[in-house]
């Protein structure tokens, strides 16, 4: 970042950064709940070698509505909210505050920004994964044969029941892949994004405003999903797997790769990449447009600064 970006962000104090990121992930996942639904259901179609259900993005829809009612696109929500606040929150607060720090350590730059992606989806992946957990298996639920749903009634009863079910440590199965792809995910997506946008308007594509903000989303939501869809396929198969005769299907996120591998292909470790990056892609613009937006107004109206751009 330039000198005059680095004293733009450092007006913003650390608890508004918290707040705008919390903010903007909600508001995000409002519009994009329903591809959620689809990408997880996508991803478990043919597990274990079983015909799958959904073939494309558009037969996943079709067959969820005509079969569950337009609401189970929405299966989840409640889940999904409660991991924004824990995990985007978490993750984009503390990438801006390390990145900062850095900074003023002369550590700044490409290198400063990818350890502070790094350290910040670390650290919220494995507070939120509870949450990540329940969302999963919320919008997968439907897919089950009625005798093996779990039936959650929202994000507080599952978090209870598994708690009772399945012990503490239920709330952090798969937490190994969940970790892993958000400690890559957030360094590849937001260090994408501010790469993105700083060439962008280095290069003077852009002025600093909603045009900039929107292409260098897109261009960081394709970075970001290509990366980590191998770890979200196995992330979601760990989540939702169960327990025979006191084995679990799968033993470890490599375990997950390979019998994938081994029965599906390898363009099986990309399945749902279509609604994945169409998830990404909308959630990614969304949440840096509500964000620099927020930022924007916080400074323009909290703090008086009346040449105020966005925070990233």
């Amino acid at each position: 970042m330039s000198k005059s970006r680095d004293d733009s962000v450092a007006k913003l104090p650390n608890y508004a950064k918290f707040v705008i990121s919390g903010l903007a992930a909600c508001g995000a996942v409002v519009f994009c709940q329903p591809i959620d639904v689809i990408k997880n259901r996508m991803q478990l179609s043919g597990e274990g070698g079983k015909q799958r259900d959904h073939k494309t993005a558009l037969h996943a829809i079709k067959n969820i509505v005509q079969k569950e009612g337009f609401v189970a696109l929405y299966d989840g929500f409640t889940a999904n909210i409660a991991r924004q606040i824990a995990y985007t929150m978490t993750r984009l607060g503390i990438f801006q505050i390390a990145n900062e720090n850095l900074e003023a350590k002369g550590m700044g730059g490409f290198t400063g920004q990818v350890a502070s992606g790094l350290f910040a989806g670390c650290v919220a992946s494995f507070v939120a994964t509870p949450t990540d957990v329940v969302l999963v298996r919320m919008t997968a639920d439907r897919r089950l044969p009625d005798n093996e749903q779990r039936k959650y009634k929202h994000v507080f009863d599952a978090l209870i029941r598994i708690t009772r079910e399945e012990g503490v440590p239920g709330l952090w199965t798969g937490v190994t892949p969940t970790v892993l792809r958000a400690t890559i995910g957030t360094a590849t997506q937001l260090v994408s994004y501010v790469q993105a946008k700083h060439y962008l308007l280095d290069k003077e594509y852009f002025k600093d405003g909603l045009g900039c903000h929107f292409t260098s989303s897109v261009i960081s939501g394709f970075v970001y999903a290509f990366i980590t869809t191998p770890f979200d396929v196995a992330k979601t198969r760990m989540q939702t797997m169960k327990t025979i005769n006191g084995v679990p299907e799968y033993s470890s996120m490599v375990d997950v790769w390979a019998k994938t591998l081994k029965k599906e292909g390898i363009p099986s470790l990309w399945k749902g990449f279509g609604p994945y990056y169409f998830r990404i892609a909308p959630n990614t613009v969304l949440l840096f447009v509500f964000a620099e937006q927020l930022t924007y107004l916080y400074k323009a109206y909290i703090l008086g600064d009346t040449s105020a751009k966005g925070g990233f």
